[in-house]
């Protein structure tokens, strides 16, 4: 059932996951790209996430279940550093909760068939220098949105404003 303006947003959460390569010097964020068969947000980049069950403690419950149900994430692996800022989506009504965890090990992926198209391991010093504004078209509108393109990887709208608080944040880490 969709949630209506009277009945708030819908409570959501991401794990924004930063991973140190044993061969690379500097982090990476894990991303995923959805299925291009999806109804919603289908070829999309994301965060590993999604709506809060009734049975989460909280809402970094919610992004540690969501990360371990789509790329097989173990939440032992995750060492959460804290939460950026909330973002809201525009047109589905979500409010969703980034919560930044830092991975001890290099994990397996192991993607959820249902929902996830591949994980994305992309160099945070690579994406801060992507940032851009782009002309998109999607259901027959067009607009100009703030994006991060890195190669054949575009990323945008909530997922772009969460990786922009995220960057900021970690920008003296990056030289």
């Amino acid at each position: 059932m969709a949630a209506t303006a009277a009945s708030g947003p819908v409570q959501a959460a991401v794990l924004v996951p930063l991973l140190l390569h044993a061969a690379a010097e500097r982090p990476h964020v894990v991303l995923t790209r959805r299925r291009s068969d999806l109804r919603r947000h289908a070829g999309e980049i994301s965060f590993p996430g999604g709506r809060q069950d009734p049975g989460d403690a909280d809402l970094r419950e919610t992004a540690l279940r969501e990360a371990e149900e789509e790329i097989g994430l173990p939440r032992a692996a995750v060492t959460v550093l804290g939460e950026l800022p909330a973002t809201s989506t525009f047109v589905t009504n979500y409010l969703i909760h980034p919560f930044v965890g830092l991975l001890r090990t290099e994990p397996r992926w192991q993607t959820s068939p249902r929902e996830v198209a591949a994980v994305l391991e992309l160099p945070l010093a690579e994406l801060a220098g992507a940032r851009t504004r782009t002309q998109m078209t999607r259901r027959g509108f067009t607009f100009e949105t703030d994006a991060y393109v890195l190669g054949e990887h575009l990323i945008w709208g909530a997922t772009a404003r969460i990786l922009d608080e995220l960057l900021q944040r970690i920008d003296g880490f990056l030289a």
